[in-house]
């Protein structure tokens, strides 16, 4: 009975596992029948890819909620930046576009400050009017993503083409120092600038079944069915890009179209769950998600990437185009300002929603 509902619970991973063996037995087939049966695929695959991914971030939630903050959406945001990590190296040997790591990176900001948190602070503002948070954890985060993207994404620029594996090893480098000290900082003696004191009264509103359901399940079963998740993600991704790669061929798609998909997948487990500690005002949960997840991303995307690049000798284009150096030092002016205080409101939200939505505006403008 325990593995039937164990199967029962996880259907959607087996559904996934399903899928990508027909994706393999039909995959020429598919691409010799034309773009619209490959576009038809491609989006089947990016929507189960999806449905399994919202399993690992539950399986990552359950064991957030057992281990509690910081380390609870520390694991969240890995689960996720995993996911992207392995669809980018994945769609990278499919696709030619030198700048698909960047374009991700930058969507994935957006998606996650302007989408995820500007929505939340929306929703959860109408609802609660002030939220509180611990403003030391969006100032640290805030700082951190400015200079991880300036030096990754703005500085490489102006590096000249014939030294820039020197400058991608110095990357790096600077990538790992600047997030094991983050990590020391969040898990060690200033872990409090990551969580919040919520009134136990406020703090039990919603939780309950969350909790329940993290001491009911097993610690290694959900970091195995995590591990297999991702497995079965890398499966699809690898049938998603071909299939994508020969949809939008000659058809005048958005330059960035795949790295936004990329980011959407990663995101969308995180929407949920951003979205549900909003509403149950438990915003520290909220920045903790979102500026987590941006710092992640750009923190350990790029020197995962970087290091791909390094040993195939064929550089990314990484420095950010004008109109997203702007976007992004616009975005990141708002959330300074607005995560100042230690709360959130709907007019905070509002802003970074429109400035979402100014980013999906620009990307259907091909800019």
């Amino acid at each position: 009975m325990r593995v039937l509902s164990l199967l029962k619970q996880e259907r959607f991973l087996i559904v996934a596992l399903g899928a990508a063996f027909i994706a393999y037995a039909v995959e020429h087939s598919v691409l010799e029948a034309g773009q619209t049966a490959s576009v038809i695929a491609a989006v089947a695959l990016i929507a189960i890819i999806i449905l399994a991914s919202t399993r690992v971030a539950h399986h990552a939630e359950v064991l957030a909620h057992k281990v509690g903050d910081p380390y609870g959406t520390m694991i969240l945001t890995l689960s996720a930046v995993a996911v992207e990590v392995l669809i980018l190296a994945i769609m990278m040997g499919n696709t030619t576009s030198p700048t698909l790591v960047r374009d991700t990176i930058y969507a994935a900001v957006m998606l996650d400050i302007n989408g995820i948190l500007g929505l939340a602070a929306l929703l959860g503002g109408l609802r609660h009017g002030e939220q509180p948070y611990n403003d030391d954890s969006s100032r640290t985060y805030s700082v951190m993503i400015l200079t991880a993207m300036g030096i990754s994404m703005i500085v490489p620029e102006f590096i000249p083409s014939d030294r820039w594996h020197y400058y991608s090893a110095f990357t790096i480098a600077a990538m790992i120092a600047l997030y094991a000290v983050f990590l020391k900082m969040q898990v060690g003696p200033h872990s409090y600038f990551f969580s919040y004191s919520y009134p136990r009264a406020k703090a039990a509103t919603g939780g309950a079944a969350p909790r329940e359901e993290a001491k009911e399940e097993s610690a290694a079963i959900s970091i195995g069915i995590i591990l297999f998740g991702v497995l079965v993600i890398g499966f699809l991704a690898e049938f998603m890009s071909a299939f994508m790669n020969a949809g939008i061929e000659g058809i005048g798609a958005p330059p960035a179209l795949m790295a936004v998909v990329v980011a959407t997948i990663s995101a969308a487990p995180e929407i949920l769950t951003a979205l549900r500690a909003a509403l149950r005002n438990r915003m520290q949960s909220v920045v903790n998600i979102a500026m987590g997840a941006s710092l992640s991303t750009v923190i350990l995307t790029v020197p995962v990437m970087e290091s791909i690049a390094l040993y195939s000798g064929q550089p990314f284009v990484m420095a950010m185009t004008p109109v997203q150096t702007v976007m992004v030092a616009v975005t990141l002016i708002a959330a300074a300002i607005n995560l100042n205080d230690g709360q959130t409101n709907a007019i905070e939200g509002m802003t970074h929603f429109v400035l979402f939505a100014t980013f999906v505006m620009l990307t259907v403008l091909g800019l």
